[in-house]
């Protein structure tokens, strides 16, 4: 719990700072690198990814934007049901489950990286990566309203992806990544329920996991 916390103190300071340009060396040593897919990339120096032969992958925490609840409860109108922290519960449990069989997909594709469990011996270095979904947004979540109730929105929502890598045995840091991704809003109304709420998170997840793939690929190629 402690690490998550000080995990989000960190993506605060960067989100805050998204509309001015994210600096070039983070406040642990880090230094930014170019990347057109994603929004922030921070890597360590001369950092040898080829130097671990396996993967420790977390499993992934989900938070929302902060007053979401009070926020979406506001605008709710009478006689409609209102959002409980047991709702926000069930949504992040969902979107976690996904988070995780995403990344641990895009890893196991061939030629899969071998994954260690928590504390499994390993012969050589392990690579400890730890995903977190932070300020997700859902537009209109779908809760159990008495009766018939169909809401309609332009788009689902948005979320940030908030990853760190770091050193399985020493625990340093060894890499950032922080992206935002926002559904389309193409100005039509369209109908949003729970299936199309996690279909967009899907897309959203598939995204950022094959470009976490491709990223150590590409790392481990150098």
């Amino acid at each position: 719990m402690k690490n998550f916390s000080l995990a989000l103190v960190s993506a605060a300071v960067l989100l805050a700072g998204c509309a001015a340009p994210p600096p070039p060396v983070s406040h642990d040593g880090l230094h930014l690198i170019d990347n057109r897919d994603l929004d922030q990339v921070y890597l360590k120096p001369n950092i040898e990814l080829d130097a671990y032969d396996a993967v420790s992958l977390k499993p992934c925490t989900v938070a929302f934007r902060d007053n979401w609840q009070r926020n979406q409860n506001s605008s709710i109108s009478a006689g409609r049901t209102r959002v409980t922290d047991e709702d926000m519960d069930v949504i992040k449990g969902r979107l976690a489950e996904a988070c995780d069989k995403y990344f641990r997909q895009a890893l196991e594709k061939d030629p899969a990286y071998r994954i260690v469990a928590e504390g499994e011996p390993s012969d050589g270095r392990v690579l400890d990566v730890r995903p977190s979904i932070i300020d997700l947004d859902v537009t209109a979540p779908d809760l159990n309203d008495v009766g018939m109730v169909t809401t309609y929105t332009t788009d689902s929502g948005e979320m940030t992806l908030f990853l760190e890598a770091f050193d399985g045995a020493t625990g340093e840091i060894l890499a950032r990544v922080v992206d935002r991704k926002r559904d389309r809003d193409d100005m039509y109304l369209e109908w949003t329920n729970r299936a199309t709420n996690m279909h967009d998170a899907n897309m959203a997840l598939r995204s950022w996991t094959k470009d976490l793939r491709e990223g150590l690929d590409k790392a481990r190629a150098l």
